[in-house]
């Protein structure tokens, strides 16, 4: 019967967050109209993007409220318990918003596309990162589980401890590279927020199955020793359905945008998702649509730089980086890049997951 309430504050919780941010979001679109916040266009990005300028933008504003409404809502409804795990999930995720948040606001109030110094982007990151770190290793259980301890892992800890400094300087670069390649796919409508969505699909899936096998009431070789399993799905689905009810206005052609506000929020749920449910590197093939988003853009830099020192005459590798702006240039439609690369962070997810539970037939 605690099984079925718990599965019941996760449906709550993504029903809530939807039906906040479906609704909060035409609301928040007319605010920043009336107040003249309209999205820069970078000179250097794709010709077609002229037609985006002035789109209200920090729309991410919407669906973390609504991600953090939704999971509040669901455990007062159910009467389910916090959990430290939880909490400190939807603080990075907030937090990172914040940075974004003031970034964006840079952006709007200088009527550029600069916002925050890159420095002074990574130390808000880091700021958060390591107060986040710090945090997921307090707080233990009845049996002594932490919200994480200092091990790396893939679908379980693997290996022996790393120690604490090592463990907070792993998580503040898992944090910050998984909330920075979320904000180089955030460049075409809908893009980051649907594959995003289903990378959090997958850690609904995820939550629940270790919960269902757990070390508390299923002692095994095959049992998760995680602490908050079901809460990481309950946040999971929080954020899923705030970005469904996102996406109702961010698909093509965008009426609002998320902004670094979302980017780097969503960046930090998913890194916090990770750490939490002990499947840190298993997010590389969760998320490999922004993997490979990611290494295009260094691709591109690293080959450059490096050609311009050699030659005095920099090569590029594609039209222009992140990847989806290359296919912008070929003459692909934003719609069929959009549906392309949802299909492979599809097939991503679907590795993964795949993965994750041919593991466990096997352990």
């Amino acid at each position: 019967m605690r099984g079925a309430a718990r599965l019941k504050t996760i449906i709550v919780a993504g029903a809530v967050a939807l039906l906040v941010a479906l609704f909060g979001t035409p609301l928040f679109t007319r605010l920043m109209r009336r107040h003249g916040y309209g999205q820069p266009i970078r000179v250097e990005g794709p010709k077609s993007h002229e037609t985006k300028r002035g789109t209200p933008t920090m729309g991410g504003t919407v669906f973390v409220i609504a991600a953090v409404i939704g999971y509040v809502v669901a455990h007062a409804a159910t009467d389910d318990p916090f959990t430290p795990s939880g909490v400190l999930v939807l603080l990075l995720m907030a937090g990172l918003g914040l940075v974004g948040f003031i970034d964006d606001f840079l952006k709007i109030f200088r009527q550029n596309s600069t916002g925050l110094r890159s420095r002074a982007k990574l130390a808000g990151q880091f700021v958060v990162a390591v107060v986040f770190a710090a945090g997921v290793l307090h707080y233990p259980d009845k049996v002594g589980l932490t919200p994480a301890d200092a091990y790396l892992s893939f679908l379980r800890d693997f290996g022996p401890a790393i120690g604490t400094l090592p463990f907070i300087i792993w998580a503040v670069i898992m944090v910050a590279g998984t909330s920075n390649a979320v904000n180089l796919t955030d460049g075409l409508d809908g893009l980051a927020t649907g594959s995003t969505i289903l990378v959090l699909a997958a850690y609904v899936l995820i939550g629940i199955w270790q919960e269902r096998n757990d070390c508390i009431n299923f002692l095994s070789s095959q049992c998760y020793p995680v602490r908050d399993p079901l809460d990481m799905a309950v946040v999971a689905a929080a954020v899923l359905g705030a970005c469904f009810g996102f996406l109702w206005w961010n698909a093509p052609p965008a009426k609002i945008f998320m902004g670094d506000t979302g980017s780097l929020a969503l960046g930090g749920a998913l890194a916090g998702l990770a750490i939490c449910t002990k499947t840190q590197l298993l997010l590389l093939i969760l998320g490999g649509l922004f993997v490979i988003i990611t290494l295009s853009d260094v691709i591109q830099v690293s080959v450059f730089k490096v050609t311009r020192s050699r030659t005095g005459r920099g090569k590029r590798v594609f039209k222009m980086a992140p990847l989806q702006h290359h296919f912008e240039l070929v003459g692909w439609a934003d719609t069929t890049i959009l549906i392309r690369f949802w299909l492979i962070s599809g097939l991503c997810v679907a590795l993964g997951l795949g993965i994750f539970y041919a593991a466990w037939l096997q352990t």
